[in-house]
């Protein structure tokens, strides 16, 4: 009963008593560091940058076809991996997951699919393609399906054919 009469005063700063505290002053509180920004003036919007030919060129997508080898079978659970690498070897350049099958299977890897953004999709580019049994691309297995890497394309090429086959034969 004696807590519910004395209260809580949540105040942290010394007791002032109220003929002691200053008035008033009508400003806004202001707290450095929590000031909204200043809003940035218009400026003119700049002129967009002519893209040259190849610049588009390069970023076309490589499309083409992937098939399984005569006996080939998808293991259960299976994830389709299709790779592009730099000519120059190296980490992937761009990667794309996708469902394994049903097959023959259309596929698309462009840009869009960039392992490191910012890092131009030019070529040329070397592709592989590999079903990774329990779905993770770090790992690999007896039972994965690996399309050998084509001869180097550039982007853009199309009608390419991957065929996966057991252990990459």
């Amino acid at each position: 009963m004696l807590l519910g009469l004395v209260g809580c005063d949540r105040r942290l700063e010394p007791w002032v008593d109220a003929d002691q505290e200053p008035a008033a002053s009508g400003q806004p509180v202001r707290i450095p560091g929590l000031e909204r920004p200043a809003p940035a003036p218009f400026a003119a919007a700049p002129e967009p940058v002519p893209s040259a030919p190849a610049r588009g060129a390069a970023a076309a997508p490589i499309q083409g076809t992937l098939r399984l080898a005569g006996a080939a079978r998808v293991p259960p659970g299976g994830v389709l991996f299709v790779i592009a690498r730099s000519g120059q070897g190296g980490p992937p350049l761009a990667v794309r997951r996708m469902p394994a099958g049903p097959f023959p299977l259309e596929f698309s890897i462009g840009p869009e699919h960039a392992m490191i953004q910012g890092r131009p999709f030019a070529g040329p580019l070397t592709l592989s393609a590999r079903v990774d049994a329990d779905g993770d691309p770090l790992t690999r297995s007896a039972s994965d399906l690996v399309a050998a890497p084509l001869e180097a394309v550039e982007p853009g090429a199309s009608g390419l054919e991957l065929v996966l086959a057991p252990g990459g034969a």
